[in-house]
């Protein structure tokens, strides 16, 4: 083989083409990089990092109230009563202020030493200066010393104001006032999801207790009336909250705190009569740790440790029956943990597992030392959860030797795929797809229709079993879902499965665009998200979005979502004529007509269901498959009109 000149690949590659991106100019070339996407959860970071900031006053102690506005323009104003950002002169900079470093530089502020703040959030140190870059135009005012200082900015941030006093204020009085309109030639949309944020602060003024966060939307349409966060009980308040569509075992939250150094923790908790065991949920420096790390594995281990030394000392347990593991002690429990440090070390795919080895010591002594005086503190409580976590216990060897039995099966069936599973051809996980497809019928059109190389297509019969209301013993008995555990391939619960060993990288949920459909797949999502966790927070699970309605337009048939999507299109044309001959289910189309309208790569649409704080998603799966009707029915009637948000 003959070398290959590099002469005429060089072209005119020099040293005047290696670029340096300077000041902002890297974020606004690669926004991906700093905020996550320029989609919906990158729109909205922009909001979490400016309230972030004041959040970090708060937790240094000079912040008591928050205000985030929607403008009616599009804009969004926070306003806090902390400090104020500093308006001096910068000592290395000395032609800027300190707060035009903080707003045009990345990785300027109060967090990398110094004792500006011990204890901060967020988890690049980018903060403010990426929504200046980010946005058309950003407006700071700042009250400190007396004096009201303000600054604006434009073009992704460019000065358009340089900083100057405007007027005079009583020394006390505080506190930084910015307002940013996102660029839209960055995002793919600028509206904000008043909800979305609300839910976000809701969760920060939980893990901050007294802190008065509040949220007014004056937008056309929006709520101009404030929705309030405030919570004297701090966690405590959060457990109840979690708590309150589920039956508690007991009254009582549960609570306990303890600091050595720069670590300090605090953890929330209380039992209820459901069977989920991922009802721990951990932060850090108010950072949603959903990957966990060292300040969860403490609590575990000496959680496990304390109840099973506890049963023994006061008989509620004998030494011939088998230790309580930690899934049955966890079974029904709802904890916060909530750790600050002052230099936390994250890690992960999310980079939200914390990696600070002291803080497992630290929760692990405390939990062992406080836990164990409120179970002595509390004799009737700690017995019912004893005999919950008994009988949890007793539920798990059952599903053990049910699991056995399956395999057995398995082995003496062959491959151990569910008979009814059309399979792919390939075995590349990261090219394959499961579709899980409501009713036999949709699933031979389903079949007929699929690319086979890449495509598996598994047909599930009427409505899977409730995982919300059933211990894993009975619900492993359970056809369905038998079906679906087999042909995901890598096992089923908390302890056991393992998202390396999955089939298929995309596990794709396809049911009738109806009530019924609607239905099935919440039903599915809550038993991926209580029993495959993983497959969910690693991106793995999708929602097809079958049509509702077809019309014929310029000769050619379109096909429409759903009702909104309808509405839609006839504002758009409103002189359209052709009827709208709503499609009855998937059952009832064709091969073609399916590929055509809802697996075609090419041209379908999926929604990719994510968790990003998975304390309000236990609290939402508990509303819509629990028990209590009158709190699913309101939630139902609340978000009803929020179609994104129906979509999970």
């Amino acid at each position: 083989m003959k070398g290959r000149s590099l002469a005429h690949d060089n072209g005119s590659y020099g040293a005047d083409d290696i670029q340096v991106l300077e000041g902002l100019e890297a974020v606004r070339k690669r926004p991906g990089m700093y905020i996550g996407s320029t989609g919906p959860s990158g729109l909205h970071h922009m909001v979490y990092e400016v309230v972030d900031n004041s959040v970090d006053e708060a937790m240094a102690g000079y912040c008591t109230e928050i205000d985030v506005t929607l403008l009616d323009d599009g804009g969004c104003e926070v306003r806090d009563n902390g400090r104020g950002i500093p308006v001096e002169r910068h000592s290395k900079y000395q032609d800027l202020s300190a707060a035009e470093v903080v707003l045009t530089m990345l990785h300027a502020g109060g967090k990398f030493g110094g004792e500006g703040y011990k204890v901060s959030g967020g988890l690049h140190g980018v903060g403010v200066s990426v929504v200046n870059a980010l946005s058309e135009r950003l407006q700071v005012e700042i009250s400190r010393d007396g004096h009201v200082h303000e600054m604006s900015f434009a073009d992704g941030g460019e000065i358009v104001e340089r900083l100057h006093v405007v007027g005079e204020r009583a020394a006390a009085e505080a506190g930084t006032v910015v307002r940013f309109w996102p660029d839209p030639t960055v995002f793919e949309e600028t509206n904000f999801r008043a909800q979305t944020l609300a839910e976000r602060f809701q969760m920060m003024a939980f893990l901050n207790a007294g802190l008065r966060i509040s949220l007014v939307d004056h937008r056309p349409g929006g709520n101009s009336e404030p929705q309030v966060f405030q919570y004297a009980g701090g966690i405590r308040d959060f457990v109840r909250h979690v708590n309150a569509s589920k039956e508690a075992l007991f009254s009582k939250v549960g609570f306990f705190t303890q600091s050595e150094d720069d670590y300090e923790v605090e953890v929330a908790f209380q039992w209820n009569t459901g069977y989920n065991v991922d009802g721990l949920h951990s932060f850090a420096n108010g950072i949603n740790t959903i990957e966990g790390g060292m300040h969860e594995e403490g609590f575990k281990k000496a959680l496990t440790n304390t109840i099973n030394r506890y049963a023994r000392e006061r008989g509620l347990h004998r030494e011939s029956d088998p230790k309580l593991q930690g899934e049955d002690i966890r079974e029904g429990l709802t904890a916060i943990i909530s750790v600050k440090l002052k230099d936390p070390q994250f890690e992960g795919q999310t980079k939200a597992k914390l990696g600070n080895v002291p803080m497992r010591s630290l929760v692990e002594r405390a939990t062992n030392e406080k836990l164990g005086d409120w179970l002595g503190e509390n004799p009737s409580e700690a017995k019912r959860l004893v005999t919950k976590a008994i009988q949890a216990a007793r539920a798990r060897e059952a599903a053990r030797t049910a699991r056995e039995a399956t395999r057995r099966k398995s082995a003496l069936d062959g491959a151990g795929l569910p008979g009814k599973l059309a399979d792919c051809s390939s075995r590349e996980p990261r090219e394959s797809e499961l579709y899980i497809v409501e009713g036999n019928s949709a699933g031979g059109s389903a079949k007929d229709a699929r690319d086979p190389k890449t495509m598996a297509i598994l047909p599930i019969r009427g409505k899977i079993l409730n995982v919300e209301r059933a211990r894993i013993d009975k619900m492993l008995k359970n056809t369905e879902i038998q079906a679906l555990i087999a042909a995901i391939g890598a096992g089923v619960g908390d302890e056991e499965f393992d998202v390396t060993r999955i089939r298929y990288h995309k596990v794709i949920v396809l049911c009738d665009a109806d009530v019924d459909g609607s239905h099935i797949r919440t039903l599915l999502l809550t038993f991926f998200f209580r029993q495959m966790k993983d497959l969910v927070e690693h991106g793995h699970v999708y929602i097809a979005q079958p049509p509702l309605y077809s019309t014929t337009f310029n000769k050619k048939t379109l096909y429409l979502k759903d009702d909104a999507a309808k509405a839609a299109f006839l504002r758009e044309h409103p002189n359209h004529k052709d009827e709208f001959a709503r499609l009855k289910g998937l059952g009832e189309m064709d091969a073609s007509e399916l590929w055509e309208t809802t697996m075609d790569p090419g041209r379908r649409t999926l929604l990719q269901v994510t968790v990003e704080q998975a304390a309000i998603a236990d609290e939402v799966f508990s509303i819509l498959m629990g028990d209590d009707v009158e709190s699913r029915k309101h939630f139902i009637q609340t978000n009803a009109k929020d179609v994104r948000f129906l979509d999970i």
